[in-house]
């Protein structure tokens, strides 16, 4: 909307001073002309905003104007600025939401704690994009018009129609009725029910998206954090294998990226962890299993002991007698 963009506009001025057209279309995502034009509205609406020309020129409010904005407290401040640092843009196509946000939080501080809560937020590190080992976490993306078409419909409560290609299958039309939309481990998901069965799709699988109309069938109100919980309950009890395992806890990490899931785990008696794991089937669990060494133990079921310690067999034989 233009004035949600023309507040953006006068706080990106007030923070950080004299700007170009250039820049402020690039951080508004518009072009340079629509920046122009709205400079041209500001001015005509009261707002003391003026042109410096020559080579460092640009465009800059005059000194000491400001937005009333309060209510925010130091520490309030700093825990959204927090977390806006992390890679909460990514979740359901929101970043120019959460810039504009930020922007609006740092302008809401009094003088005497907007420069120490923005230097303290650039203290804190929210889910970089890599871990100890510069294993890159993979960011799975929907397009914008797919992801924004999702939104309106779960937030409006209409039906949603959406192109969805299945691991396997091929992309097919379902016309579904949205609940929530939830995001675990820079994965986002849609929980919808289609002709009334619970359905939960990958959104990075959603080719194309487009919202219907006629009303959802759905309730109300929802308690999103229990259906999630039922949903994966559910998942996990079908077509799954669970798996009784010990680990070294430095291997820990590398357990949780490769299983489908893994449930609460208690110290050992020599301080491994003891946990349980569930696995897409028997052949997933040893190759798992496998790829941690002799860092994790299978205690069940007793097939991927015996499949684990024939593998072991078969590579002690193919490399013989060291001496």
């Amino acid at each position: 909307m233009r004035a949600d963009r023309l507040v953006s506009l006068v706080l990106l001025l007030r923070q950080r001073g004299r700007l170009t057209a250039d820049t402020l279309a690039r951080e508004l995502e518009v072009s340079t002309r629509t920046v122009l034009r709205d400079i041209e509205a500001l001015s005509a609406a009261g707002v003391p905003v003026y042109a410096e020309r020559g080579r460092h020129g640009g465009f800059a409010l005059l000194p000491g104007f400001r937005t009333e904005l309060t209510g925010l407290n130091h520490d309030e401040a700093l825990a959204l600025l927090t977390a806006g640092s992390g890679r909460g843009e990514q979740a359901f196509g929101l970043g120019s939401a959460l810039a504009s946000a930020m922007r609006k939080v740092v302008d809401a501080l009094p003088d005497s704690h907007r420069a120490s809560a923005s230097d303290a937020a650039e203290r804190f590190l929210v889910e970089p994009e890599t871990d100890l080992l510069s294993r890159r976490l993979v960011t799975e993306e929907v397009p914008d018009t797919t992801m924004i078409e999702i939104r309106r419909a779960v937030l409006a409560g209409h039906k949603l129609r959406i192109h969805y290609a299945a691991t396997d299958q091929t992309p097919q039309w379902r016309t579904v009725d949205p609940i929530g939309l939830v995001t675990v481990r820079d994965r986002g998901y849609l929980l919808a029910t289609r002709s009334g069965a619970d359905r939960t799709y990958r959104l990075s699988r959603v080719l194309a998206a487009e919202e219907l109309p006629e009303p959802a069938q759905r309730p109300n109100r929802v308690d999103l954090d229990r259906v999630w919980r039922e949903r994966c309950a559910q998942f996990l009890s079908s077509d799954h294998i669970a798996v009784l395992i010990r680990v070294n806890p430095e291997r820990r990490e590398d357990l949780l990226s490769i299983a489908v899931a893994v449930r609460a785990a208690e110290p050992d008696a020599d301080g491994w962890l003891r946990l349980e794991a569930t696995f897409q089937d028997l052949r997933h669990a040893e190759w798992a299993l496998w790829q941690l060494s002799t860092d994790a133990e299978a205690l069940t079921p007793g097939s991927l002991r015996t499949s684990l310690r024939n593998r072991a067999a078969a590579v002690a034989t193919r490399y013989g007698d060291p001496s």
